[in-house]
């Protein structure tokens, strides 16, 4: 299981690089919008709808991306509209997801969960099209390194459980490693990216690793709202497209966190 889930990971980041390096915005922008679709297709599984109104939700979710991008590329000061944006995804995720989380894993009414669907991946899509290539790596990039070492810190010296009611598996010590895997991570990456060995130093460093950290607690909320999900519809992926890995939202949930928030703190830190 390990072996397949590793083969997949590797796969799928050879490709993606790939596509980073090759396809101009606009190609990006499709393949974007292809994740959209399969992962709202899986999303209105996940939220009981029959395959053909998923099928539908998945259709119009795409719509809507398509729509959104061409809009924000219409708009004038085109980033204050996106920073309004990705600063109402950050106040989803730091707020109202742990809202839904404390109150426990049931069935909540269709319509909400429709509208969380599109709340959660639409910014993250959006944000995944219109960051630079490298801020776009530089998170991702965290989101693997943080998830990596949650995983084999948990299994190696995992003991209190995170959240037992949403996900049994994870644990405060898994958390633990990771935090510091995301401060190592950000501190490389300072050191060696041009764009933020200009601007972190000094007092810099502290605002800077403490962003870091708030991505963290993104990714662990974006990864415990969709096993919140995955558990009020009593299923354990939500798709089985990726071998090892289950659907295509049991690979990107904590990106569709991160991402927003990202997109904010990193364009601030190289721009301001």
């Amino acid at each position: 299981m390990l072996s397949t889930r590793i083969l997949t990971s590797v796969v799928l980041l050879v490709a993606f690089g790939a596509a980073l390096a090759l396809l101009g915005r606009n190609q990006f922008a499709v393949l974007v919008a292809v994740l959209v679709c399969l992962g709202a297709f899986e999303w209105g599984k996940l939220a009981h709808f029959a395959p053909g109104q998923a099928a539908l939700y998945a259709v119009t979710m795409t719509l809507a991306f398509a729509a959104s991008l061409w809009t924000l590329d219409l708009v004038d000061q085109g980033w204050a509209t996106e920073q309004t944006l990705f600063g109402a995804a950050l106040l989803l995720w730091l707020g109202a997801v742990p809202a839904w989380l404390r109150a426990g894993v049931h069935d909540r009414p269709r319509w909400l969960l429709r509208v969380a669907g599109i709340c959660v991946l639409l910014p993250a899509a959006l944000a995944m099209v219109v960051m630079p290539r490298m801020e776009l790596l530089l998170a991702l990039g965290l989101v693997w390194v943080s998830d990596t070492a949650a995983y084999f810190t948990g299994r190696k010296l995992g003991r209190r459980r995170l959240a037992p009611g949403i996900s049994p598996g994870k644990t405060w010590e898994g958390v633990a490693g990771a935090a510091l895997a995301t401060a190592a991570y950000a501190i490389i990456c300072a050191i060696l990216v041009p764009q933020l060995a200009e601007r972190v130093r000094g007092t810099v460093w502290l605002i800077y690793l403490v962003g870091a950290e708030v991505l963290l607690l993104a990714s662990v909320l974006g990864d415990l709202f969709e096993s919140a999900l995955k558990r009020q519809a009593s299923v354990k992926d939500s798709g089985s497209l990726l071998p090892g890995h289950g659907g295509v939202l049991d690979r990107i949930d904590s990106a569709t966190a991160v991402l927003p928030i990202a997109a904010l703190l990193l364009h601030w830190m190289t721009r301001t």
